[in-house]
């Protein structure tokens, strides 16, 4: 797609979702697999398919409702999108650059983003969350690659703090508040779509992670791009292959996600009424 043509679809979502609210949001969320019952807890909510946003992402796995919701959560209006396309499933980061800059063109300064991981820290239990303090991108992909629109960002983002400390301090104080354990660690992206092996869980390990998953890395990228403060949390649904007995699947993952998808939303609900 040209130029013209990502700058005229970001503009059209930018109108439909501010028609329902969402450029009073103080923070767009990004609902990860088996995470998207937050929009439950809203007041108020209002809702566009994806299919309905020119130019947007169109999820294709289980976990993923592709859509976007805006309403009010614990009194503070935010911007919910109920999942997302991975880079499994395409090779064409348009999308989701559309998806997220859509953020940015609402003026909306803030973007949380949420996963299912697995877990390969020992100290950190399925079921428990991570507070994301950085990434190594093993990948080797960025969304970012070919022309640069300087429209958007800078050639050659720095991703010193891309996962703001300050955000994730915040993050911390909501979970002390709500009463949930809240880990933080390093989080390493494989493309997948197959899960890892052994013997790269034992790499991610040595050269320190503490989370694996598909996901998560693209939209900082793309978000720290624009100039979007980013935080982020893990929800552990598995510990990485050859670190327990468990058979790995994503009807899995969405199993284990469900189950640790109430502390997640209580997390939510903490922290976005101490957003500044």
């Amino acid at each position: 797609m040209d130029v013209a043509a990502h700058h005229q679809n970001i503009e059209a979502c930018r109108s439909r979702l501010a028609a329902i609210g969402a450029d009073r949001a103080r923070i767009a969320i990004i609902l990860g697999s088996g995470l998207g019952g937050l929009d439950a807890r809203l007041d108020n909510p209002q809702r566009l398919s994806y299919a309905d946003l020119p130019g947007f992402p169109r999820p294709g796995v289980a976990g993923h409702a592709g859509e976007a919701v805006t309403g009010t959560l614990n009194g503070v209006p935010v911007l919910l999108y109920r999942g997302r396309q991975h880079f499994y499933e395409t090779q064409d980061a348009t999308p989701l650059k559309t998806m997220i800059r859509t953020v940015k063109a609402l003026g909306i300064p803030r973007l949380f983003v949420s996963n299912a991981a697995g877990s390969i820290n020992p100290h950190f239990a399925v079921g428990s969350l991570m507070a994301i303090t950085d990434h190594i991108n093993i990948s080797g992909f960025s969304p970012l690659v070919g022309d640069n629109d300087e429209d958007w960002g800078p050639r050659f983002p720095s991703m010193t703090d891309a996962w703001d400390p300050q955000l994730r301090q915040l993050l911390h104080a909501a979970a002390k508040d709500a009463g949930i354990t809240l880990h933080q660690g390093v989080y390493v992206w494989f493309r997948g779509p197959a899960f890892e092996t052994p013997a790269e869980i034992r790499m991610a390990q040595t050269i320190g992670g503490d989370a694996i998953g598909m996901s998560t890395v693209p939209d900082l990228l793309i978000a720290r791009h624009c100039g979007l403060q980013v935080v982020g949390c893990a929800c552990l649904t598995n510990m990485g292959a050859g670190l327990s007995v468990e058979k790995l699947s994503h009807a899995h993952t969405l199993e284990n996600a469900a189950r640790a998808a109430a502390g997640f939303e209580e997390l939510l609900a903490k922290f976005v009424v101490r957003l500044p």
